[in-house]
């Protein structure tokens, strides 16, 4: 398996970012500022050491540990002694006690004639643990950082409060340039475990794209003999980190984890969560609910038609924390006295029916990228239709806004079944259902996973078109 697979868009930002502080090398604020933020476990601190790797300049790596602020500054002073910055040295001897004299001392010592990088990790704890913190970081960047050609990458994995960083109430707003680092894409996959086009969006769907889940998936093993092998080790990365993940970002008093595990086995409503979270009050799960959304752990979303909606349903947003919700955690007490097995048959039976809605998010993102396409249109908006019985329920609404649009572009289903492609039984669902929404006869298109046995569509797409549409962008 390549040391290092992905993220080219990444690190040309940063290579780019990094050429633009090289070519100011004597001006008055060479410096850059870049804020990274990212959900846990999906790789920026990876994508952050690869970028120094290639970029062969002086540099600091400091991770933050979550302790007091002398604690941090202690770890400060460790990882400036393995720093490549010339006259670390000089840090140790002074030893500040104080965080503004750090960061005075860290101007001091970088490099007037040359790029350097100064990387902090896990912004949010200094945030929290670091009295004034902000502030100090601002001042230290206006007056002293910036004056010296360095690229300072701020790099977080609570996405609510690295956009706090960046508000207009907040010191340091506008200082840094917004960069979001997201999951492996499925093309990337295809290519890090050796997978057809099918297979590399189940292997999203189970990893979530996550490197660390994704480097114990031996390349070219099906998803049956991952999910053999990593059932059979009870501290595989696939069954642990999202307990991890879970327990770092939500307190045990909080309502969250309940809520998240109620919309993790299939409620998509309001009340239906309510209920399945233990019957909790309204004002409990609206907190709760606001809170997982917040952190990017829960999407929402609402039908995309012409007319106004207030169906909202819920969803897990992240791929493998969903797959984890559905499977693994109901059943950690089996997995650990050694009968996965036990495991891997329930996921049997279950995975074709899960499969096919989970894939639906996926799949959306994927014919937004690809579009225009297949004699469709671009469509700035690409969802779904339903009502609240769900007598109508439309896989693919293409449209130039959303939620309520001013022009629907497309219609279309998602069969994502083996060994039945769309048919002629699809297609008549789909025109129903299309008089149901609308009298214009709006393109229809089918998104199946083993083809299409039918006339009459538009367009057609099936996992090879949609994995190249990852590979474009």
């Amino acid at each position: 398996m390549p040391r290092f697979i992905g993220r080219k868009r990444e690190l040309h930002t940063l290579r780019n970012t990094l050429d633009e502080v090289r070519s100011a090398v004597g001006a008055a604020r060479p410096g850059q500022c870049v804020l990274m933020r990212g959900r846990r476990r999906v790789g920026k601190s990876t994508l952050v050491e690869e970028f120094l790797r290639q970029a062969a300049v002086p540099y600091l790596f400091f991770t933050a540990g979550g302790g007091s602020a002398e604690d941090e500054l202690a770890e400060l002073l460790d990882a400036m002694k393995q720093s490549t910055l010339p006259d670390h040295s000089v840090f140790a001897e002074e030893a500040p006690t104080q965080w503004n004299a750090a960061f005075r001392l860290l101007a001091e010592i970088l490099p007037d004639d040359t790029p350097s990088v100064v990387v902090i990790d896990e912004v949010p704890y200094l945030m929290e643990r670091v009295d004034a913190f902000e502030g100090m970081l601002q001042r230290a960047w206006d007056r002293l950082l910036s004056r010296k050609p360095v690229l300072l990458l701020l790099v977080g994995s609570d996405p609510s409060m690295m956009r706090a960083l960046d508000s207009h109430e907040r010191p340091f707003h506008q200082r840094g340039r917004e960069m979001v680092v997201g999951p492996l894409n499925p093309a990337d996959l295809g290519d890090m475990l050796d997978l057809a086009p099918a297979e590399a969006f189940d292997a999203a769907l189970i990893t979530g794209g996550l490197p660390l889940i994704c480097r114990e998936w031996r390349p070219g093993a099906s998803m049956w003999e991952f999910l053999e092998t990593a059932l059979e080790n009870p501290i595989s990365a696939l069954l642990v980190s999202a307990e991890r993940s879970l327990a770092a970002e939500f307190p045990a008093q909080a309502m969250g984890r309940e809520v998240l595990r109620a919309i993790g086995t299939g409620e998509r409503t309001f009340s239906n969560i309510a209920r399945a979270a233990g019957g909790i009050a309204h004002s409990t799960l609206t907190r709760a609910a606001d809170l997982l959304i917040d952190k990017q752990v829960v999407a929402t979303e609402l039908p995309l038609s012409l007319r106004p909606s207030k169906e909202r349903r819920y969803r897990v947003a992240d791929p493998y924390l969903r797959f984890w919700l559905a499977f693994l955690d109901p059943h950690m007490a089996e997995i650990e006295r050694m009968r996965g097995d036990l495991t891997l048959t329930r996921i049997g039976s279950g995975w074709t029916g899960w499969r096919g809605r989970a894939v639906e998010p996926l799949v959306r993102e994927s014919l937004a990228r690809i579009l225009p396409a297949g004699g469709l249109p671009a469509a700035p908006a690409v969802g779904g239709y339903w009502t609240r019985s769900n007598d109508v329920e439309i896989d693919l609404v293409g449209a130039d806004r959303q939620p309520v649009a001013e022009r629907l572009l497309f219609l279309g289903s998602i069969k994502w079944l083996e060994a039945s492609p769309f048919d002629a039984h699809d297609l008549a669902a789909l025109h129903k259902h299309r008089a149901m929404l609308t009298e214009d006869p709006i393109p229809l298109v089918a998104v199946s996973r083993s083809g299409v046995d039918s006339p009459g569509l538009q367009a057609a797409f099936g996992p090879a078109d949609l994995l190249e549409a990852w590979r474009a962008g």
